[in-house]
């Protein structure tokens, strides 16, 4: 049975930081994953996507240079580091698994998803 779930939001003041835990069950090997977000009323979008050994990484626009996307295989954990947050990110944060390999931010590119954990940045 696959099953992931994410941990680690919370509410922090922009400029915080908070790290996102996605702990991953029911695979026998690890696959490409990615992390996405959604604010209320805006649709899903994708903010980071890591390969399989962790070599890869990929980021959207929005949040270079401000998130790192790692992955503990033996721990079979995706982690989402989040600086200098601001108020704009604040959504609820989804890990999801991807059905096929390629590091891509399109949400129809994966089929596993956790329940999601929420973030919430003020000014």
């Amino acid at each position: 049975q696959v099953q992931l779930v994410e941990s680690g939001g919370g509410s922090v003041q922009a400029g915080g930081s908070l790290r996102l835990s996605c702990v991953v069950s029911g695979f026998t090997s690890p696959d490409y994953m990615g992390w996405f977000r959604q604010a209320p009323g805006k649709e899903r979008e994708g903010v980071a996507a890591i390969s399989a050994g962790g070599g890869g990484t990929f980021y959207a626009d929005s949040v270079k240079g401000r998130f790192t996307v790692s992955r503990d295989n033996a721990k079979n954990t995706v982690f989402l580091q989040m600086n200098s947050l601001k108020p704009e990110d604040t959504a609820m944060y989804y890990c999801a698994v991807a059905s096929r390999a390629g590091l891509s931010l399109d949400a129809l590119r994966y089929n596993y998803w956790g329940q999601g954990t929420q973030v919430a940045v003020s000014s």
